[in-house]
C-alpha cells in the first residue's frame, strides 16, 4: 500500500512540475482565453436574437474556440520550446471538426433524453445523473483529441470512456481534493455545470474554476468586492494551468499502467 500511495504521490507531483514548465513556456495561452471569453461574449449577444441560426452560430464560435485552445495546450504540454505569437495563428480552428463532431455526437441523444424527460417528475433527477456520469466516462476527452489523435469521433469517445475505467482514481483524486471541504452535493452542481464533456464547451470551462474559486475565497472569509477582483484575474490562470496539468497527468497514465508504475516506485525506493 505505501508503494501505491508513493508512486501516485510520484505521479501527481511530476504532472504538478510538468504544468508548472509548460506555464512558464506557454503563459500567452492565458492571454489567449482572455481574448477568447470576450469574443464568445460577443459572439452570444449577436446569437441571442437569432434562434435556431444563433444556435449553429454559437456552436461553430464555440468548436472554433476549443479546436484552437487544445492546439495551443498540446504544444505547451507536448513541446519543450518557448509559445510565440505565431503559434497561436496556426492553432486557429486546429481541431475545430474533432470538437463539433464529438459535441453533436452528444448533443443529440441528449436532445432526445430532454424531450422524453419533459412530462417525467423526476426528469431533473435523471438528467442531473445523465450528466454526472458522462461528466466521468468522457472527462478525458479532450486529453484524447491532441493527444491520441483517432481518426473517428466514436474512438475518441471510446477511447475517453477505457480510460476511465482504467484510471479513474488517479484521474479523480485531484477533484476529491480540490472538491472535498464543499461536499457532494457542490460535487453533483459542479458535474452538471460541465456540460457533458469538460473542456469541450468553453463557458463552461471557465465557469468550473470560476464557481470552484468563488466558493473556496468564501470558504477562507475573504472580502466579497477582493474576492470578485481575486476570481475575475485568478480564473483564466487556473484554467490554463489545470489544462496543463490534466495533459502531463493524462500522458503519464495513458503510457503505463498501475502496475509499471507501482513497480518503478519500488525499484526506485531501492
Amino acid at each position: 500500500m505505501s508503494d501505491l500511495i508513493w508512486a501516485t504521490f510520484q505521479l501527481y507531483k511530476n504532472a504538478l512540475k510538468g504544468a508548472l514548465h509548460s506555464f512558464l513556456r506557454g503563459w500567452l495561452v492565458v492571454v489567449v482565453v482572455v481574448v477568447f471569453a470576450v469574443f464568445m461574449m460577443s459572439v452570444s449577444s449577436v446569437a441571442s436574437g437569432l434562434g435556431i441560426l444563433g444556435g449553429f452560430l454559437l456552436g461553430g464560435a464555440n468548436a472554433f474556440i476549443v479546436g484552437s485552445l487544445l492546439g495551443l495546450v498540446e504544444q505547451a504540454v507536448m513541446s519543450s520550446r518557448r509559445m510565440r505569437w505565431k503559434d497561436v495563428w496556426q492553432s486557429a480552428g486546429q481541431y475545430f471538426w474533432d470538437v463539433l463532431t464529438i459535441l453533436f455526437i452528444v448533443w443529440i441523444p441528449l436532445q432526445l433524453l430532454e424531450m422524453g424527460m419533459g412530462a417525467n417528475p423526476y426528469g431533473p433527477a435523471v438528467g442531473s445523473g445523465v450528466f454526472l456520469l458522462l461528466f466521468i466516462l468522457l472527462n478525458p476527452v479532450p486529453e484524447v483529441i491532441y493527444q491520441v489523435r483517432h481518426g473517428s469521433p466514436l474512438d475518441v469517445i471510446r477511447e475517453g470512456y477505457e480510460f476511465v475505467i482504467e484510471n479513474w482514481i488517479e484521474w479523480f483524486f485531484p477533484w476529491a481534493i480540490v472538491l472535498a471541504p464543499f461536499g457532494l452535493a457542490f460535487f453533483f452542481m459542479v458535474s452538471s455545470q460541465g456540460g457533458g464533456i469538460l473542456g469541450l464547451n468553453f463557458i463552461q470551462l471557465l465557469r468550473l474554476p470560476f464557481t470552484i474559486l468563488n466558493t473556496w475565497l468564501a470558504y477562507l472569509g475573504i472580502p466579497g468586492s477582493l474576492a470578485s477582483a481575486l476570481v475575475v484575474v485568478l480564473t483564466p490562470i487556473a484554467t490554463v494551468f489545470v489544462l496543463f496539468f490534466r495533459g502531463h497527468l493524462f500522458a503519464s497514465l495513458h503510457s503505463s499502467s498501475r502496475r509499471q508504475r507501482l513497480f518503478k516506485a519500488r525499484a526506485a525506493r531501492k
